[in-house]
């Protein structure tokens, strides 16, 4: 499957709905306070940087935003639409989040998952993420798992 990536508009019909199902799918898993996403406004602050993944034929497989906190990048909305998953989409995904971080000059990606989304931290471990401690405006939470990697 040959996947491109490309920085959009989360206010797109595509993004609204990949943000939407992002958000159904953490509903499945978590309570709503135990969520931490950005809206689809928020994910359209100039400093966030929404990528969406699609195939050959131009359908919507994932999304990943990358939102600049000047001393780090943070991860945001990773999500992979059903058809997509067990393709690589979400490592390529991130593969083109962190080139783009490095090439805007970031030395370091941070994000905040839970536990109970173990396909996610499997990808983030396997790619080098290492837990820590709260980052930001978060608090410690035990829906919460931190991470971050030094590019």
């Amino acid at each position: 499957m040959t996947v491109t990536i490309t920085p959009e508009s989360p206010l797109s019909d595509d993004g609204r709905a990949l943000i939407a199902a992002s958000q159904e799918a953490l509903l499945d898993v978590f309570e709503a306070d135990e969520i931490f996403s950005f809206t689809v406004e928020e994910l359209a602050d100039p400093a966030v940087t929404f990528l969406v993944g699609r195939d050959e034929d131009g359908a919507p497989l994932g999304c990943v935003a990358m939102v600049d906190c000047r001393d780090y990048v943070e991860v945001k909305r990773l999500y992979v639409a059903p058809r997509g998953r067990r393709k690589g989409v979400a490592h390529l995904l991130m593969e083109d989040l962190e080139t783009r971080a490095r090439d805007a000059g970031h030395h370091i990606v941070r994000l905040e998952t839970g536990d109970a989304l173990v396909a996610a931290v499997q990808l983030y471990t396997t790619l080098g993420y290492s837990v820590r401690g709260p980052f930001g405006n978060y608090d410690e939470h035990p829906a919460s798992l931190f991470m971050e990697k030094h590019l």
